[in-house]
């Protein structure tokens, strides 16, 4: 059973209070903040209403802050992404789905080739194989993973088959960083 974009539309827009609608659209949207904080080193926390957790990463200064990186950040969006659209499409079906797990690594992908994010899904519960091809296609239609698709490849594959994944490197935020050709100006 093949899952489409069209069925992401009709899914999204047949949940309860979720419309497309320009207007709910922005009634909806969160602004997520980042700011530094000067009782830390300058340590980078991040904002998202009430909540707040650390970003990790290096300073400049020879530091590395604790707390998950940039790409750390965009495979966990990913991956909740992924979970809750896989559970969703489970309880919608009532597909016996009792726990859904995704693990997201990002790959720079080799020279001239696209970056991609590998997507493992454990799916436990009384599942048949059409039901478990299903949540795994549907898994492809999370809406993080349509965005970041636009400038990544993304793999999914269930958590028992190994990998073909080709990529030359698994992704580093500190040596992408550290490879910036960011000229030096000094400020006095």
């Amino acid at each position: 059973m093949a899952v489409n974009d069209a069925a992401l539309h009709d899914t999204l827009n047949a949940m309860e209070g979720f419309s497309m609608a320009p207007h709910d659209k922005a009634s909806r949207l969160r602004e997520v903040f980042v700011a530094s904080d000067p009782t830390n080193h300058g340590a980078l926390v991040g904002h998202v209403d009430a909540s707040q957790f650390p970003i990790g990463g290096p300073d400049g200064a020879g530091h590395v802050s604790p707390g998950p990186n940039p790409y750390d950040l965009l495979s966990a969006s990913l991956a909740a992404c992924t979970a809750m659209t896989v559970r969703f499409h489970a309880r919608r079906r009532k597909f016996p789905l009792e726990r859904v797990e995704v693990g997201v690594s990002f790959h720079h992908g080799a020279q001239g080739e696209r970056d991609s994010f590998e997507r493992t899904l454990v799916l436990e519960g009384e599942l048949d194989a059409q039901q478990r091809a299903f949540l795994l296609d549907a898994a492809n239609l999370c809406p993080v993973g349509e965005i970041l698709g636009i400038g990544a490849d993304i793999h999914s594959r269930p958590d028992a088959t190994s990998s073909g994944h080709n990529a030359s490197a698994h992704a580093s935020y500190e040596n992408d960083l550290a490879e910036l050709q960011i000229p030096y100006i000094d400020p006095d």
